[in-house]
């Protein structure tokens, strides 16, 4: 029993050491055959060799555009991830979705938005769910100012709970865009916590507010963006607007000055904010300065709104004091203005004021006259106009004559008749008096 044993020590020993040299022997084959990763220049080599076979081979395309993607070549990667997309319907085995979501990430990149949306537009019919396909199609669809068809995907975006900034930028943005200002807020506001220096968010949440009724912290908004470069201007105008419909119109001038700093900003808020600084102006009776906003109007652009009018009006009034009278003056001037029309309408004549009846913009005074071949009443009617007058004014105006038993009536304006209007007074007790009649009267008064 004793010699056996280390027999069988022996044979333990030996098993031990065949077992040992196995398992080596076992882990360094299995060492040699993994495979090491290939280097990015082997990668590249490999699949530019096989393309130059076939262009179109999914085995080179694939690697080598997720390499070109990944380190965000996008140029690159741009023309083999067109070609996948091309070859897709032949190549059961690609991923669709990771493909064409791939396209469309980098047509974004390049801002090539029509290759952007199409690619997009198939990744999300592959996954309607895909949080990545929705987020860059509404966000493609943003960036080609379609913004009515990107909210229902940036929508859906944010179903899925994932809450990027951007999503909320250019939902809000959207919605903004899309002129549904209330909706629009709560995602500026989220977006503009997140990114406090965005001057495009800050701009149109305040124009939202404005739009809904919030004026009053819109304008503190626009204050605060009058130096902006790029919103300055824009700021200015509605900061402008604002004041003038609270009838401050001094500091309504000073947002419209600052806002004409900005030379560089876009001609139609320029143009804008000249012209309602002529308004300004044209209210306060400052002609000197409305005419030279005016005009400058006109030069740079032609046939803006009113202007060629209002020029060719104020341009007279600048140069005819009366006139000016008539039609800007306050109440008390223009009735004065009225008393010497009428004392100087019929030449040698006692004229007798009965009564004067002044609104807004018509003031009547019934008269007796007297002269040396006649007497009657006489109603004159003065309009406060320099456009041109219809038939149912002067019907108006016959209804007042035969209320106040009068036997004549003289209808004033600074402006003209309808052909109507002449044709109404024939047979009847009206004499129709145009603005250059009235220039004429003018120079007796």
């Amino acid at each position: 029993m004793t010699s056996v044993f280390p027999i069988l020590v022996g044979v333990a020993v030996t098993c031990a050491a065949v077992a040992l040299i196995f398992l080596f022997m076992s882990s360094k084959n299995t060492g040699q055959k993994k495979q090491k990763p290939k280097s990015r220049s082997s990668i590249i080599r490999t699949a530019e060799k096989r393309l130059a076979q076939d262009p179109r081979d999914p085995a080179a395309l694939l690697p080598l555009s997720e390499l070109y993607y990944k380190e965000q070549q996008w140029e690159k990667a741009f023309p083999l991830l067109s070609t996948l997309a091309e070859i897709l319907p032949v190549h059961p085995e690609l991923d669709v979705l990771q493909s064409m979501l791939r396209l469309g990430i980098c047509s974004i990149r390049l801002g090539k938005m029509p290759e952007a949306i199409r690619a997009l537009s198939i990744a999300r019919r592959a996954n309607p769910e895909s949080f990545e396909a929705n987020y860059y199609l509404g966000q493609s669809l943003y960036k080609s100012k379609e913004y009515d068809k990107a909210i229902p995907f940036l929508k859906k975006a944010l179903s899925s709970g994932k809450e990027i900034p951007e999503l909320f930028e250019f939902m809000g943005l959207s919605l903004y865009h899309g002129r549904l200002f209330r909706e629009a807020l709560p995602y500026l506001k989220r977006a503009l916590d997140v990114n406090p220096d965005s001057r495009e968010v800050l701009f149109s949440m305040a124009d939202s507010m404005n739009a809904v009724g919030m004026g009053d912290k819109a304008l503190k908004v626009f204050i605060h963006l009058r130096p902006d470069p790029e919103y300055g201007a824009r700021s200015c105008l509605l900061a402008g607007a604002i004041h003038t419909f609270n009838n401050q119109t001094a500091q309504a001038l000073q947002d419209y000055e600052i806002g004409l700093k900005h030379t560089e900003a876009p001609l139609d808020i320029l143009t804008q904010i000249r012209y309602n600084m002529a308004q300004i102006y044209l209210r306060e009776n400052d002609m000197t300065k409305a005419l030279n906003l005016l005009q400058t109007i006109q030069i740079t652009v032609p046939g803006y709104k009113d202007v060629g009018i209002l020029i060719n009006r104020y341009q007279e009034l600048s140069k005819n004091n009366t006139l000016k009278t008539y039609l800007m003056s306050p109440q008390s001037d223009f009735i004065a203005l009225c008393r010497k029309i009428v004392s100087v309408f019929y030449a040698r004549a006692t004229v007798k004021i009965i009564s004067i009846d002044a609104k807004p913009d018509i003031t009547e005074i019934q008269t007796e006259i007297e002269t040396a071949k006649w007497e009657d009443s006489v109603v004159f009617r003065f309009y406060r106009n320099t456009g041109s007058t219809g038939e149912l004014y002067i019907r108006d105006f016959h209804g007042r004559i035969r209320d106040l038993k009068a036997g004549r009536g003289i209808c004033i304006t600074a402006g003209t008749y309808s052909e109507e209007a002449k044709k109404y007074i024939e047979g009847r007790p009206i004499d129709l008096v145009d603005k250059n009649q009235l220039l004429k009267i003018f120079a007796k008064v």
